[in-house]
């Protein structure tokens, strides 16, 4: 009797589970999560939402989008056609038709993927009146970016068709699709992109739409993406691109109390409109492939140069802070620095004055090498060791952003360096080593190496008496999505603010007596500092020196700074040729919105430096022919 009542219990037990199950999949499943939407009686069809537009600071706009259409495949739904009209009517050849359609099948037989991408208004017309013919075809149409003012190109970057790898790694995209591949399209792809809507069509039992699944009740419609708004000054931007025309380096302009971008250059660089639609794949082989001006390589953020005499600013306030150093310590310069073994050593000094007391300020002013060789050698022997000094040296260094990524919003950079102990205990295992091995270092050059932005940023610092805001690009978006809060908190140097008074009144002098007096302005006071790097090359075994690299940065105005800037010039020469008039025009380009030194502004429109390019081009050919 009780086995009965068990089978009984377990047959009514197991006729709820069944009828429970039933319901859920039926009823439950279907009208919460639709999970029938995957069945093959339904098609799944994208609706794109217009990309996020683009503008500067000021409101310009600096990218939008413009009309286009791709030519879609399903591969399963494709049925038997005449290849050659149809290839005829794309014009393209057979093996290409055959190597898309091959392509289309790899990545999935019934999902759509991209047969041939950016037809134009007129491809479209004439081709929609014969797609009935060509089953598992269709055109769908597609917005394409499109920049109204060829500027900013390394900043604003380009967007680029998903292809089968990052399909499969990120659900989102599919095939065809486009997503920022460069600059802020990259680093703000979330925002940019929107979200794609989605509708829903059911089939009937020969595979034809007969209209909306459901009464479209699981469609979704698409979500624009988000307008950006830069920090760039567009206006600045294709200024100082022109006074760039004919020279490689980088011009990069912060505001100092907001770490905002004004301007970021790079030279050469490219239209930003020849990366978009059908020729962008010929383009970026051109392109990518040029060595030799390297137009997709951002210098003012990835190329990384000894900085020179600016470095000697940071050099003058970790001596003052480490106090072996006051504003009125004086030393004496012989037409250079004698050091090593018995003096035999002698680095080569310009500053013009000789065998008389240097003061900071004058230091700073001309430029001395054997003043700032001596307060470098004081910082290190300070400490009881040399590994101990150069930590101590390094730490300050560091303090500036220098020797690490900043952090800024953009997707590439380079650390640069800032030596350590570690490097020098590296390459003397013995440990004999001392300041003197190292004193390169007091002038910027040595082992030391800097990005343009990292210079900018440097020099903003030092115009906030110590302080920086890290650098960034995005100054707000449409819907007032808060800025990343580290964008937003201040940072501190290793110098006490007390100690910036005597080396910015030597960073006005550089105008007033100074290395840049010569491009002076009226009426906005400058501080700033002419650099010139050392540009050795080694060829064929032989160490050649080309042309100095010519450096300068600056911040104004002296007591309001509302611009922190460095512009370097490869091969420019002395930092006071080039560097110092496109700086000085720059900033009063910013702050007046004109300028009115017509003589240095003519003459660095019409500089050219591409003859000395071809000087060590042809010298590197040489070199290569050789070997």
């Amino acid at each position: 009797m009780k086995r009965g009542y068990l089978l009984s219990f377990f047959i009514i037990s197991m006729a709820f589970v069944f009828i429970g199950k039933l319901f859920y999949l039926q009823v439950i499943s279907q009208s919460n999560t639709g999970t029938n939407l995957k069945s093959s009686t339904i098609k799944k069809v994208f609706d794109y939402p217009e990309r996020g537009y683009i503008y500067d600071r000021n409101g310009e706009l600096l990218v939008a989008n413009k009309q286009s259409y791709n030519l879609m495949i399903i591969p399963r739904e494709v049925k038997p056609l005449d290849t050659l009209e149809f290839c005829k009517l794309l014009d393209i050849d057979k093996a290409y038709f055959l190597k898309r359609f091959d392509r289309a099948k790899h990545w999935s037989r019934r999902l759509p993927s991209v047969f041939l991408a950016h037809l134009s208004k007129e491809d479209y017309a004439y081709l929609q009146e014969k797609m009935h013919k060509y089953k598992g075809f269709f055109i769908e149409r597609k917005l394409l970016r499109n920049y109204p003012q060829n500027s900013a190109a390394n900043v604003l970057g380009y967007v680029n068709e998903v292809n089968d790898e990052i399909a499969r790694r990120n659900p989102y995209y599919q095939a065809g699709e486009l997503i920022g591949t460069t600059g802020v399209e990259k680093q703000y792809e979330n925002f940019l992109r929107g979200k794609k809507g989605v509708k829903y069509l059911q089939r009937d039992h020969f595979n034809k739409i007969i209209g909306s699944y459901k009464g479209g009740v699981f469609d979704t419609i698409p979500v624009d993406g988000k307008d950006l708004t830069l920090t760039l000054d567009n206006e600045l931007q294709l200024y100082g691109e022109a006074l760039m025309a004919g020279k490689r380096g980088g011009i990069v302009a912060i505001e100092p109390g907001s770490g905002e971008i004004l301007s970021l250059i790079t030279m050469p660089s490219y239209n930003p409109n020849l990366m978009v639609g059908r020729e962008r794949s010929k383009n970026s082989v051109i392109f990518f492939s040029d060595s030799i001006n390297k137009p997709m390589y951002d210098r003012s953020l990835l190329a990384q140069y000894a900085p020179g005499s600016p470095f000697k600013i940071v050099q003058g306030l970790v001596g003052l802070q480490e106090e072996i150093i006051t504003p009125t310590t004086s030393f004496r310069c012989f037409h250079g620095y004698k050091y090593g073994a018995r003096n035999s050593e002698f680095m080569g000094c310009h500053c013009g004055i000789y065998n008389k007391p240097i003061q900071l300020r004058q230091g700073l002013a001309k430029s001395c090498n054997s003043y700032f060789s001596n307060v470098y050698r004081k910082i290190i022997e300070k400490y009881p060791t040399a590994s101990e000094g150069m930590n101590a040296w390094s730490k300050h260094m560091r303090s500036f952003g220098l020797g690490q990524y900043l952090g800024y919003d953009l997707p590439q950079g380079q650390k640069g360096l800032i030596p350590d102990a570690a490097l020098y205990n590296r390459w003397y295992p013995d440990g004999r080593w001392r300041a003197t091995y190292t004193i390169s270092n007091a002038i910027g050059q040595g082992q030391i190496l800097t990005t343009p932005i990292q210079l900018a940023n440097m020099t903003a610092a030092i115009a906030n008496r110590g302080s920086f805001y890290t650098p960034h690009i995005l100054k707000e978006t449409s819907d007032a999505t808060p800025i990343d809060s580290m964008y937003t908190s201040l940072k501190h140097t290793s110098i006490n603010p007390k100690y910036f008074p005597p080396i910015i009144e030597g960073m006005h002098d550089v105008f007033k007596t100074g290395t840049a007096k010569h491009v002076r302005l009226k009426d906005i006071e400058i501080c700033g500092k002419t650099g010139t790097a050392e540009n050795f090359r080694r060829i064929n075994g032989e160490k050649i020196q080309f042309e100095d690299h010519s450096i300068f940065v600056a911040f104004a105005p002296k007591h309001d700074p509302k611009i922190a800037i460095v512009v370097y010039i490869e091969n420019g020469g002395f930092g006071s040729m080039i560097a110092a008039p496109i700086t000085s025009l720059m900033i009063e380009k910013y702050l007046t919105r004109k300028t009115t030194n017509k003589y240095w502004e003519q003459r660095m429109l019409h500089t050219n430096l591409e003859e000395e390019y071809q000087k060590q081009l042809i010298l590197s050919n040489s070199e290569s022919t050789e070997e």
